[in-house]
Order: C-alpha cells, then sequence, then structure tokens
C-alpha cells in the first residue's frame, strides 16, 4: 500500500499495478500474464525473498525494464547483492514520491 500510495503520489496514476503478497505469486503473475516493466520488490517476504525472486527472474530469462527493491534495509552488504543479481536500485523507506519518480521515470515517465 505504501508503494501504490508513493506511485499515485509520484504522477503515476494511470499506470496498471499489480501486486504478489510473496516471490511465489510473483513469479506465478508473471507465468501467467507476462513480465511486467517494471518489477518494485520488497527484499523479506514469506515464501522466497526478493533477491530469490530476483535471481529465478534472471534464471528465466525474463527482462523487466526495471527491477528494483524498496525495503526498510539498506546495508552496504544488501546493496552489493543487489547489483551483482542484476537490480537497477535497493530504495530504503522511508522515501519520498520524488525519490520514486526518479527513478522510474526512465521507464514509465
Amino acid at each position: 500500500m505504501i508503494v501504490k500510495r508513493a506511485m499515485r503520489r509520484a504522477g503515476y496514476k494511470d499506470h496498471e499495478t499489480v501486486e504478489a503478497n510473496n516471490g511465489v505469486e510473483a513469479l506465478e503473475i508473471m507465468d501467467s500474464s507476462g513480465v511486467p516493466d517494471v518489477v518494485l520488490c520488497d527484499w523479506n517476504m514469506p515464501e522466497m525473498t526478493g533477491i530469490a525472486l530476483l535471481q529465478e527472474v534472471n534464471e528465466r530469462g525474463y527482462k523487466p525494464e526495471l527491477f528494483g527493491f524498496i525495503t526498510s534495509e539498506g546495508t552496504p552488504m544488501m546493496r552489493e547483492k543487489a547489483r551483482e543479481a542484476g537490480a537497477n536500485f535497493l530504495l530504503g523507506k522511508p522515501f519520498t514520491p520524488e525519490a520514486l519518480r526518479m527513478l522510474l521515470d526512465p521507464v514509465l515517465g
């Protein structure tokens, strides 16, 4: 809900959003509906962590234009692990709609 609200405040009201409760559900959605342009993912999720989701997305050859983490944690080790796995960004909570817009505008702007 926080991310959806921030997206609206950042000016992305007309973009379709699909929410998954965990990484397993996100993969099921991608398998059945296709890969979205942007994936905004939490790091800590039940059933499959965000980094495990990104690794599986890579293994399946799925290519979202942006894959980023929005998380309450953001240690240097997490940032490095995300970068190595191919994430475009790791945005720490709390964040502003402006910060989100800077990251998403190259694809959604």
